[in-house]
């Protein structure tokens, strides 16, 4: 599935200049859905948190347990090898994966040792700073570790993020603003949340039913050496409902601002401005 243009495929040692077939009918990844994937963005010459990617990649491969193939580092030059291909006012959207390619005991365990590897570049725009999303309620909610493998980023929870988008969708809404098990406020169907009040900024806390983000962790971190309260608690919808001010982290668009949930609406704030800045400045600064 191409989400962009000009796609790049690093696949069996060596990059190629489109969008190469990489698994068989027979894997296990194909059939059992054992796929693990991340994904960073490079815009303006930079590509920020890239190792932490390289990271978590291989964190949800050993949560799944798939056997990763690469280390950080190595996933790290195999991605700015690749992003070499682009020019450098390009937007790209990079999604390393592994997934299993056989089955131990009875075939639905990944084997060991077993991986396919691929990353995929994919030329995509950055949105607009200004452009808000709207946000609705979901039937479906978050799962828990018990139930599925929510400490990874798998493509097996991904189903259940596209049928909250189809519901909010039908709705006319962009996105769907999504519940836990216990019914309080985990993140958006793609993205994490956050909320303002009384100049305080907050966000739900992170209870293992959704992967708190690499963007979410930065912005956090960037908010609170500018002196503001960040607060990582229990949110409810009631408090959303109740906001000065919404806004979304998330890598595909980094920082998007809130106009609506359901019947509230809200200005588009400063703080949603302010953390972009933030997070462009950072970016942009070779750390």
């Amino acid at each position: 599935m191409v989400i962009g243009t000009d796609v790049k495929t690093y696949f069996d040692g060596r990059w190629n200049d489109d969008d190469v077939m990489v698994m068989r009918a027979a894997d296990h990844g194909s059939w059992l859905g054992s796929s693990v994937f991340d994904g960073a963005r490079y815009f303006e010459g930079v590509a920020p948190d890239l190792l932490a990617h390289c990271r978590r990649l291989n964190d949800s491969a050993k949560s799944m347990g798939i056997t990763p193939v690469h280390s950080e580092e190595d996933l790290l030059e195999i991605s700015l090898e690749g992003l070499k291909r682009f020019s450098e006012s390009a937007a790209v959207y990079i999604r390393p994966m592994y997934w299993a390619l056989d089955g131990g005991k009875l075939g639905v365990l990944p084997k060991e040792n077993a991986t396919g590897f691929c990353v995929c570049l994919e030329e995509l725009p950055m949105p607009p700073a200004n452009k808000p999303l709207t946000l609705t309620r979901t039937r479906f909610r978050r799962p828990v570790l018990a139930d599925a493998v929510v400490n990874a980023k798998a493509g097996c929870l991904y189903p259940n993020n596209g049928r909250m988008l189809r519901e909010a969708n039908d709705r006319g809404f962009d996105n769907a603003l999504v519940a836990d098990a216990l019914g309080n406020v985990a993140e958006t169907a793609v993205s994490n949340i956050f909320m303002t009040r009384d100049k305080e900024i907050f966000t739900p806390a992170a209870n293992g039913t959704f992967l708190a983000g690499i963007t979410r962790a930065r912005v956090i971190k960037l908010l609170r050496k500018e002196g503001f309260q960040v607060h990582e608690t229990v949110l409810t919808f009631e408090d959303f409902e109740g906001a000065e001010e919404v806004f979304t982290t998330g890598n595909m668009s980094k920082i998007s601002p809130v106009s609506q949930f359901d019947d509230t609406n809200y200005q588009l704030g400063r703080i949603a401005r302010l953390c972009r800045e933030l997070y462009w400045d950072w970016a942009k600064s070779g750390h």
